[in-house]
């Protein structure tokens, strides 16, 4: 105690006449109009800026949360598409309940890990068997086709991504209407190759290229890339064509799985198409 207030004894003229600043300055910003203003502006301003900050950080700590919303949204969303559901009555076009069929739902799920570089690459996906997925079935972005899953665990799965060597997708080129197979050739992860298409129609660059839906895997389209460049191949009546990815593999985070309720079933019909055999045998 005696400390206290020997150290008000020892500064008592400073303290006085602090004070007495104090109430200057708040007779000076309370009455005279223009002081008032600067230093609510100030006020304000700096409020704001505290307001901003505590916005940005906690927007940053929500956004895998709201990613996932977003996600759910999407399959929401997407599963009502007209391309996700299969048509039980072709003599009319109105939805409901007893003219489609659900046929696709989609899993949602993040790239783990994954390579580029390499001539074929595969993702890591943080779902698994667990979460309904397996062995073959398609996957993509909201920006493009992704892969196949390629191998599956309790918890985690592969995909066999489009940058990898026979990929297989079944393409169509619109709006044209040629179809044909998705390679990869191994060099630049943002370009690929179709084969099959004939040379007798032109095709115009920049034609968009989507999934055809032949397979089953993935639903008729699901985005692809742009048609790049077409090529002549000397001796084939084909056309070598290169497409820009819709999909920038490099980044890749949210993707989803595609499960097609009816493809045992178009399997099973399609064993019974014969096999083609040489003349003669």
């Amino acid at each position: 105690m005696r400390k206290f207030i020997a150290f008000f004894e020892r500064f008592r003229v400073f303290l006085f006449f602090a004070f007495l600043q104090i109430i200057a300055l708040s007779l000076y910003v309370t009455f005279l109009s223009f002081p008032k203003f600067q230093f609510l502006t100030s006020a304000n301003a700096i409020s704001g800026q505290l307001y901003t900050w505590e916005h940005d950080l906690t927007k940053h700590f929500n956004l895998s949360d709201e990613n996932s919303k977003l996600q759910d949204e999407n399959i929401s969303l997407r599963s009502q598409l007209p391309q996700s559901l299969f048509k039980l009555n072709t003599q009319t076009i109105k939805i409901n309940d007893s003219v489609y069929r659900q046929q696709y739902e989609y899993l949602p799920g993040e790239v783990i890990n994954s390579t580029v570089t390499k001539r074929n690459n595969y993702f890591t996906l943080n779902i698994g068997e667990k979460h309904g997925v397996r062995i073959g079935m398609g996957v993509f972005s909201p920006c493009g086709v992704v892969g196949k899953i390629h191998s599956t665990s309790e918890h985690y799965s592969i995909v066999k991504s489009v940058l990898t060597k026979d990929i297989d997708i079944d393409v169509r080129i619109e709006p044209i209407g040629l179809t044909g197979l998705l390679k990869w050739d191994g060099r630049n992860p943002t370009r690929g190759n179709i084969v099959g298409p004939s040379n007798d129609l032109k095709i115009p660059r920049g034609s968009k290229v989507i999934t055809s839906g032949e397979s089953g895997i993935f639903p008729k389209g699901l985005m692809v890339g742009t048609v790049d460049a077409v090529y002549a191949i000397e001796g084939e009546a084909l056309w070598d064509i290169v497409i820009t990815y819709s999909e920038e593999y490099r980044t890749l985070q949210r993707i989803y799985v595609i499960k097609n309720l009816m493809l045992e079933e178009q399997q099973e019909i399609e064993k019974s198409i014969p096999e083609d055999k040489e003349e003669g045998k």
